[in-house]
């Protein structure tokens, strides 16, 4: 079998395992998906359906043809599909193996196979590393920055790589290659190129986790974090609560003179700012409290929706630079704000003695006249 042994290959099964730590079905799995690429490369179509079996004990192998079975008369691609009248008793829909004996293969099979290998070894590898952090998913780690890219950022967790998207990236903040930064990890996102590591510094899960690791209270169970809205890089907004009578749950966060906050912030970096305010069960006052530091004149919440009225004053600073903080409070509560204009109610003059004297004098003398 020219350029691909595939008695020596069986032979090499558990050796390989060993060296990549893998399963020895995965490595089975790696050697059948050559095979079966070489054998279509050398004897069919590319659109054809191949399996193949490797015997462990011999080095024999077989592939097998997977085939559709059609109506009969009707135009058919022989790669995939097969007439009813030519598949031996199975009816339509059905699907029809046909096995073949693996004789040999040409030097270019033999190179796919190679190739297969190799690539399918490296990505049951990768797979394997990864399925280790399964159970840290949501939680923060040191990574070293191996790759800056236009779109994303690649760094290193022990063995494993991971990628940083640019949504995950925390705006204008520079990653430079052999630095050591804070991520977390999101999510593995798996698909039909393999799995890949998500981490971020970009996500409201970054900001409380960051919090948790300062604020003893919140494992606890003294304060508790209720809503959290983020743009990374430029604010984020944080709702807090407690149930504990006496406590100050905004207090509680921030720290005697801002040192809880301020850890976070060296960690994300000073161009973002943290609103911290209290979460509230009402409605009405917790928009108060996310549209904060504006002063609110009155709120009307109808569903999911919610008309906020101010004073010409107090607009711009409700609506924030380019509407950041009436999209970062409406994150927060969930709820669609709509800002709108109210008239400042006029002051009334307080009459005193002497205006009524005055008044009753003025009265008197246009009598008189």
């Amino acid at each position: 079998m020219e350029g691909l042994d595939l008695k020596q290959m069986a032979a090499m099964v558990k050796a390989i395992a060993e060296e990549k730590e893998l399963p020895e079905e995965t490595v089975i799995e790696v050697v059948e998906s050559a095979i079966a690429a070489a054998w279509r490369r050398d004897n069919g179509d590319k659109d054809m359906n191949v399996r193949a079996e490797l015997n462990m004990k011999n080095g024999d192998a077989k592939v097998f043809v997977a085939r559709e079975v059609i109506e009969d008369g009707l135009a058919y691609n022989p790669a995939t599909e097969i007439p009813e009248s030519e598949a031996k008793g199975k009816k339509v829909g059905e699907i029809v193996e046909e096995s073949y004996e693996v004789k040999s293969f040409g030097r270019v099979a033999s190179q796919t196979a190679k190739q297969v290998v190799v690539q399918r070894l490296r990505e049951a590898e990768r797979d394997a590393v990864l399925s280790n952090f399964e159970d840290k998913i949501g939680t923060v780690v040191t990574a070293i920055v191996s790759r800056v890219e236009p779109k994303l950022v690649r760094l290193e967790i022990g063995k494993a790589t991971g990628i940083m998207p640019k949504s995950e990236q925390i705006d204008g903040e520079y990653y430079t290659v052999g630095s050591r930064i804070k991520v977390l990890i999101k999510e593995i996102e798996r698909n039909e190129r393999g799995a890949q590591l998500i981490l971020t510094r970009g996500s409201a899960d970054f900001i409380e986790y960051l919090f948790r690791q300062e604020v003893p209270e919140i494992d606890a169970g003294t304060v508790e974090i209720k809503a959290i809205a983020r743009e990374a890089g430029k604010r984020t907004k944080i709702a807090v609560f407690t149930a504990v009578p006496g406590v100050d749950p905004v207090g509680t966060f921030v720290g005697g003179r801002g040192v809880r906050v301020q850890a976070v912030m060296n960690e994300i970096g000073d161009r973002e700012k943290i609103d911290i305010i209290n979460w509230s069960d009402n409605t009405s006052e917790f928009v108060r409290e996310a549209l904060s530091p504006a002063e609110i004149v009155k709120v009307e919440v109808d569903g999911k929706k919610a008309k906020v009225y101010v004073t010409e004053d107090q607009q711009s600073i409700a609506i924030g630079k380019q509407g950041q903080n009436v999209r970062l409070a409406s994150k927060l509560t969930g709820l669609e704000l709509d800002i709108e204009l109210s008239k400042a109610p006029e002051k009334k003059k307080k009459k005193n003695v002497e205006d009524s004297l005055l008044s009753a004098i003025e009265d008197a003398s246009e009598d008189a006249e």
